[in-house]
């Protein structure tokens, strides 16, 4: 069996960027995250510890995005997806999009995003 919890729009303000600015000043981030499991034996009894406690995938997250500085988006979303699998045995697949607010791009744009999908380890 295959069920999806998602987390989404999971907010941090981080200094990563690939300008010495971004990296001093900060922004803000995004991340929505799809964590593919199988939670049929925790809704049987409503047991919490037989699927993903997604305030643990939460924190997880938190401390990845704010363990190191990351010149790439992209980056920061493959290793959120390597790690929340390596991580959380219960979960087999994840898609990750990591959203940038606030870009330096010399123009107006809401956000600019890097998505990453990955099944036990694989790209």
């Amino acid at each position: 069996m295959s069920n999806v919890i998602r987390l989404r729009g999971a907010s941090f303000y981080a200094y990563h960027g690939a300008l010495a600015e971004e990296q001093s000043i900060g922004g803000k981030f995004e991340v929505d995250i799809d964590l593919y499991t199988d939670f049929s034996e925790a809704v049987k009894n409503d047991d919490l510890s037989k699927t993903v406690n997604y305030h643990h995938v939460y924190k997880y997250i938190n401390e990845i995005i704010h363990q190191k500085k990351y010149y790439l988006i992209e980056t920061i979303a493959e290793v959120i997806a390597d790690k929340v699998l390596h991580h959380f045995p219960n979960v087999f697949k994840v898609n990750v999009v990591v959203r940038k607010k606030n870009v330096p791009v010399g123009g107006v744009i809401d956000y600019v995003e890097a998505e990453v999908t990955k099944e036990n380890g694989k790209s």
